[in-house]
């Protein structure tokens, strides 16, 4: 069977232990979250979870309906294949003499990205968009030195039509 990354969305009850209940059932089944991001959704009492998971149709359709077992799991939906919007924010900080500050100025421009931090030595870089965007500016900006990442992992919604 043919293993791809699949993005998972659930809407879960928001108060304490959900989010260790939902991490337990991967766990306890050996499935690894290749990424996780949890925020708020446009339901009071709820949030929204979005799962990056990699596994074959079968796999990931099991993990989908023992999510949905869950008391604390309103909706589950696998988006991947669907008209979505999908996105990912990263901060990266760059060493950033004098000497090359600009040169980096201009890569990040390129990006579309933004500096949200200036100091003596280094700059730090707003950037939002697909895995391979926020990949090719990583890539770009490694032989300036990179001395920290920290990304959000990948958050997704439906497009307009799709469920309205």
């Amino acid at each position: 069977m043919f293993k791809k990354k699949r993005t998972l969305i659930a809407l879960v009850e928001d108060k304490p232990g959900v989010l260790n209940r939902v991490v337990s059932l991967f766990r306890r089944r050996g499935y690894n979250i290749q990424s996780l991001a949890v925020g708020g959704s446009e339901r009071t009492g709820l949030s929204r979870m979005s799962f990056v998971v990699v596994g074959d149709s079968a796999v990931v359709e099991q993990v989908r309906k023992q999510l949905d077992k869950l008391i604390d799991v309103v909706k589950v939906s696998d988006i991947t294949d669907m008209d979505a919007v999908f996105r990912e924010l990263a901060l990266i900080k760059v060493k950033a003499p004098a000497s090359v500050r600009s040169e980096i100025m201009q890569i990040v421009d390129i990006f579309r990205a933004n500096i949200v931090d200036v100091s003596l030595n280094s700059l730090t870089v707003e950037v939002t968009g697909d895995d391979s965007k926020i990949g090719s500016l990583i890539g770009l900006l490694h032989r300036f030195g990179i001395k920290e990442i920290a990304r959000t992992g990948k958050i997704a919604i439906t497009r307009g039509g799709v469920k309205d």
